[in-house]
């Protein structure tokens, strides 16, 4: 059975697929480079974190408090002496981690529901739908929230509570091109054949609806960062001492003419980097759609 379905191709190429060939030959630009390399260099840090030459992120001291950048502290220190170069550097592991978690458990969320309610419709389809839109209309602040109160700002459980409550969109995607693949004619002779209902949906279905659901899991990875970002900024994530971007760009705000590099560094590393993830995303989402017109 043929995966991805569609025309065949006539002579190797796809009819009308010459410029979607044209497209995924098309060199990535140096630019790309540059950003995938900046941000191979941001993962690399904070795997690596505990085994580099760095000061300890929450070590203080008062004798350099307030330091510019300099050859020992190379972003400078805060108001309590901190480094800000090693704070950066840890800071990054929770925005990467929520970064990426987050996506990978609601993308994978949606994509088997917005499966199951595209093949099987019915009354399985309605509840789906009702549950999508509740989470899409209930604002997630508050909820945010409400939670934060309870249990408290803990990392586990805002990658479960952002993760769980923003999959309704993944799930809209899912069922969306779930509907558009279930009347094509390789799942039609995937059924003639006698295949199970779980066959249809693992080896015909899901490699055809993942597809735009992966094109945009880089910019949703950007997103969160930048959300996780805000919300460490009000207050709303994981608390100081505990460095994260946010955090530390919220800390420099109390200084912000005096000490620039205190707030200016950790806000450049995340600007930079959402900038990379962006522009990386942007060019993977072009080469998947251009494969997925030309199938």
């Amino acid at each position: 059975m043929t995966l991805l379905g569609g025309d065949r191709p006539v002579d190797g190429r796809f009819p009308g697929g010459e410029a979607a060939g044209a497209s995924r030959k098309r060199p990535m630009g140096w630019f790309f480079w540059l950003c995938l390399g900046w941000l191979g260099l941001v993962v690399a840090a904070a795997v690596a974190a505990d085994w580099l030459p760095l000061i300890d992120p929450l070590a203080t001291d008062f004798i350099n408090t307030s330091v510019g950048p300099n050859g020992r502290f190379w972003f400078g220190t805060d108001a309590l002496g901190r480094d800000i170069f090693s704070r950066v550097v840890f800071g990054s592991r929770v925005s990467l981690i929520i970064g990426v978690a987050v996506p990978a458990i609601s993308l994978t969320i949606g994509l088997f529901v917005g499966l199951i309610a595209g093949y099987y419709r019915g009354w399985l389809e309605h509840v789906i739908l009702f549950y999508v839109n509740v989470t899409l209309a209930f604002p997630g602040l508050v909820l945010l929230l409400v939670v934060l109160a309870v249990v408290g700002a803990d990392l586990l459980v805002l990658i479960l509570l952002f993760g769980i409550y923003g999959n309704g969109g993944a799930i809209r995607i899912a069922r969306a091109n779930t509907l558009t693949f279930v009347e094509r004619d390789f799942v039609a002779a995937a059924r003639a054949m006698g295949a199970s209902d779980f066959r249809i949906i693992v080896q015909e279905l899901l490699p055809n609806v993942a597809m735009p659901l992966i094109s945009i899991a880089l910019l949703a990875v950007s997103g969160l960062i930048v959300f996780e970002g805000a919300l460490s900024f009000l207050g709303l994530s994981i608390p100081p001492p505990a460095p994260t971007w946010g955090n530390m760009i919220a800390q420099g705000m109390s200084d912000l003419t005096t000490h620039p590099w205190v707030w200016g560094f950790p806000a450049g590393a995340l600007f930079l980097t959402v900038l990379a993830l962006n522009f990386v995303g942007d060019v993977v989402r072009g080469r998947l759609d251009a494969r997925e017109s030309a199938l």
